[in-house]
């Protein structure tokens, strides 16, 4: 055999002996203690296992203390990480990649507008009026996309209590940005659709930080006082010792924005669809707002604080029940910061774990027939706060900041309709998970004012 062979064989042999032993490391990563179980090279199920996913070691959780627990120990064990792919058009400064203390800085930053208080002050007045006002002109017009009006009046209500200087059409421009916003692109499995999606996700993102950054750097030479969120901002930035610079605080009015309008406007979609799904659940919310009209004491009045917060019983169980089968945010991907044991397993630091609490939410060990929509479920229980068993909020110090603003927009939606109007959806209102909601037809909705 000549020395050309012998050699060609060797190297060979080596280049064998070296992907297997790369196989085999890969297959079986180290650790300093019992890997939870699963196979690098496939995809398993159940409540905690190991895979790879785009080539990174990955342990994903559909158990409800293990989901919890890794929750609750953000900037302990855990700090956010989600794919480059998502976060990256909202930049580096993004809120999404923000930890610890300036994270928790910017959370109190962002409840100073959708916290409670304010929502009670400065917000439900004027989001109940935008959302009688489009609904009416709406009426008798013929089939909308009820997605397109519920981010319209969104952004209409809370683009002046972010900005109030604006001039219409820089107005009309950065609310175009809101709406033109969406995290479906990265849902979708079609690639023309996904890349039409992202180039409008991208397109928003330049413009409206742009547009953001204009006006900070507008209000910030003049020294104007506003009574709006910017406001609030500018007044942070200033503060001593602030954690938090310029471009985060236009970063941060962006995205707030964004996602405040992108989920709330899905998860009423949902509720309202669900709802014209359920003749025995539309007219025991027609009855529970009728008693508050006819309780009303200025019969032309608005919805108060009061009537959403002690009148609306069932309307919020009718939500709760909607939020957990549309599932806003059916997985969070956390980065393990240093080796940690979970049920007896370590996960080692540098890992991904994907929490699904998505998968709790149609257990029917905890949910009884967890496919039916059943507002009735959630009769005599706690419903503003989370649990391991209900997590569409996510939990511990991520636990969404808007979460109370949601619950809002959507009473006052289904408050109006369900009161004045009669409605009918498309029969193609299709619903694809993908995971989360995605409406590839869209939400064709007609209405017409009903009889007195």
């Amino acid at each position: 055999m000549s020395l050309l062979w012998i050699t060609g064989l060797c190297v060979t042999a080596l280049v064998v002996v070296k992907i297997s032993y790369w196989w085999y490391r890969w297959s079986n990563p180290k650790s300093n203690g019992k890997l939870p179980p699963g196979s690098m090279d496939e995809i398993l199920y159940g409540p905690l296992f190991r895979t790879s996913i785009i080539g990174v070691n990955t342990v994903i959780s559909t158990d409800m203390d293990v989901n919890l627990d890794i929750l609750r120990q953000e900037n302990k064990y855990f700090n956010l990480s989600y794919p480059d792919g998502l976060v990256k058009p909202l930049g580096k400064e993004s809120m999404f990649l923000k930890t610890g203390n300036i994270h928790k800085h910017i959370k109190q930053i962002c409840m100073r507008l959708l916290g409670s208080e304010n929502l009670k002050r400065k917000i439900i007045k004027d989001m109940d009026r935008v959302t009688c006002q489009h609904l009416c002109l709406k009426a008798g017009q013929g089939r909308f996309d009820l997605r397109n009006l519920v981010s319209n009046l969104i952004t209409s209500h809370l683009t002046p209590k972010v900005i109030s200087d604006l001039k219409p059409e820089t107005q009309s421009m950065l609310m175009e940005s809101f709406k033109a916003f969406s995290f479906d692109w990265f849902r979708t499995s079609y690639i023309l659709s996904a890349g039409r999606g992202l180039y409008n996700t991208l397109w928003a993102c330049r413009q409206g930080m742009k547009l953001i950054k204009n006006v900070y750097t507008r209000r910030k030479t003049s020294r104007e006082k506003y009574d709006d969120f910017l406001e609030t901002t500018l007044e942070e930035l200033e503060r001593e010792g602030s954690s938090v610079n310029e471009d985060v605080i236009v970063s941060l009015i962006f995205t707030l924005s964004c996602i405040t309008q992108d989920t709330t406007s899905k998860a009423t979609c949902m509720a309202v669809k669900f709802i014209s799904e359920n003749p025995k659940v539309l007219a025991e919310l027609k009855r529970e707002h009728e008693a508050i009209l006819a309780n009303r004491e200025e019969k032309e009045g608005r919805v108060t604080w009061e009537e959403y917060r002690h009148k609306m019983t069932f309307t919020n169980m009718v939500i709760h029940e909607s939020l957990r089968m549309t599932n806003l945010a059916p997985m969070m991907f956390r980065k393990v910061v240093k080796d940690v044991e979970i049920k007896g397993y370590t996960i080692p630091a540098g890992w991904i774990v994907m929490v699904i609490p998505s998968v709790v939410h149609f257990d029917p060990e905890i949910y009884e027939n967890p496919f039916e929509f059943n507002p009735w479920r959630w009769e005599g229980k706690e419903l503003r706060s989370g649990s391991k068993t209900f997590m569409v909020f996510g939990a511990g110090t991520r636990q969404c900041a808007g979460s109370e603003y949601a619950r809002l927009q959507i009473s006052l939606f289904i408050h109006h309709l369900v009161t004045t109007y009669d409605f009918s959806l498309s029969k193609d209102c299709k619903v694809i998970r993908v995971p989360g909601a995605l409406f590839p037809n869209g939400i064709s909705m007609n209405i017409s004012k009903r009889s007195k």
